[in-house]
């Protein structure tokens, strides 16, 4: 868990994803692994694949170079490793994930049914199955408004309580605050009682909240119960925020049919990052998510696990500035 993993689009590389990548990284004090996915080509003569595909691997390579260099400039001290890997995009990324704090990706707009059925479609399967918080920049953070706010939705699910969990310690690093919606959809086959309906409501949401502010007492945690569609009205609430952060339940198929319609809907209308947080698959000694990075007090050069990916030895990360203990760049990874 000692890096942030950034997927490359070797079509267009979002600036949005890059930034908030980046800036998440040092915040963090971890590494940034830049991924480029070269997709497998199916149809056509050999002659024809073979050209495809060695068209591919050079839009990546200058692809990922790209993004390398836009990094460098942001953040001169980042330390940074580059892959370019052949196979299925979402299947890749979603393997890497297992040993990251975090994934980031770009979107192209959930709108275009390419990204979210084709074979190099990365959102929705890689959302509906990563075993960490997937980060989709679609927008940039709204970083100007002030005070500076991330949205949770929250339903009382354990998916909702992780996503809890994320949202604080993110406004920690930060400097935020956190706007805990609860969204109440309202009945179409029974009537409600609205004030016992609310209280009752309210009362849940005070639940899933209750505990952070003794653990991050420089958080402020504002409680709101509203009436309404879920997807339209976390999307409403957070158009000036820094971030969206959703629970995600289930493991989700490749697909992302099991993704849920909220979170689905929510990727396609919210107007800053969206953040999908999975339910943890074990806790800590300390009952935190087992993905999650306690170690705010890490410098960006501490030292990382001999074998992060699962792949062997691990190659030194590239371009570490101003250190006399490290090698400097090195050249790119080899293919795979």
């Amino acid at each position: 868990m000692n890096e942030i993993l950034l997927g490359v689009d070797p079509r267009e590389q979002p600036i949005p994803a890059l930034v908030w990548a980046a800036d998440e990284a040092v915040r963090r004090g971890l590494a940034l692994r830049l991924v480029v996915v070269v997709p497998p080509v199916h149809e056509g003569l050999r002659y024809d694949v073979l050209a495809h595909q060695s068209a591919l691997r050079i839009r990546a390579e200058s692809a990922i170079a790209n993004a390398e260099d836009f990094v460098r400039e942001l953040h001169g001290g980042l330390r940074i490793a580059t892959e370019r890997v052949n196979g299925v995009p979402a299947s890749v990324l979603r393997d890497r994930a297992a040993h990251a704090a975090l994934v980031v990706v770009g979107s192209r707009g959930l709108g275009r049914a390419a990204e979210v059925f084709s074979e190099s479609s990365v959102v929705v399967p890689l959302t509906a199955r990563a075993p960490c918080p997937v980060v989709v920049v679609r927008v940039p953070e709204h970083a100007a408004v002030h005070p500076p706010t991330l949205v949770v939705g929250v339903d009382g699910s354990e998916a909702s309580q992780a996503a809890v969990a994320f949202a604080v310690e993110e406004a920690s690093l930060r400097e935020a605050r956190v706007r805990a919606v609860w969204v109440w959809p309202p009945s179409v086959f029974t009537h409600d009682d609205l004030d016992e309906g609310l209280a009752e409501r309210r009362r849940l949401l005070a639940e899933s909240v209750a505990g952070w502010a003794v653990r991050y007492p420089d958080v402020a945690v504002s409680q709101e119960v509203l009436r309404g569609h879920p997807v339209e009205q976390l999307a409403l609430v957070s158009e000036e925020s820094l971030a969206l952060i959703v629970g995600r339940r289930g493991r989700g198929g490749y697909s992302g049919m099991r993704l849920g319609s909220t979170v689905h809907g929510l990727l396609h209308r919210a107007t800053c990052p969206v953040i999908t947080v999975p339910v943890p698959h074990r806790e800590g000694l300390n009952g935190d998510p087992a993905w999650a990075d306690r170690s705010r007090s890490g410098s960006i050069d501490r030292p990382s696990p001999a074998d992060p990916l699962g792949t062997g030895a691990r190659r030194p990360l590239r371009g570490t500035v101003g250190r006399e203990d490290h090698p400097g760049p090195s050249p790119g990874s080899p293919e795979r």
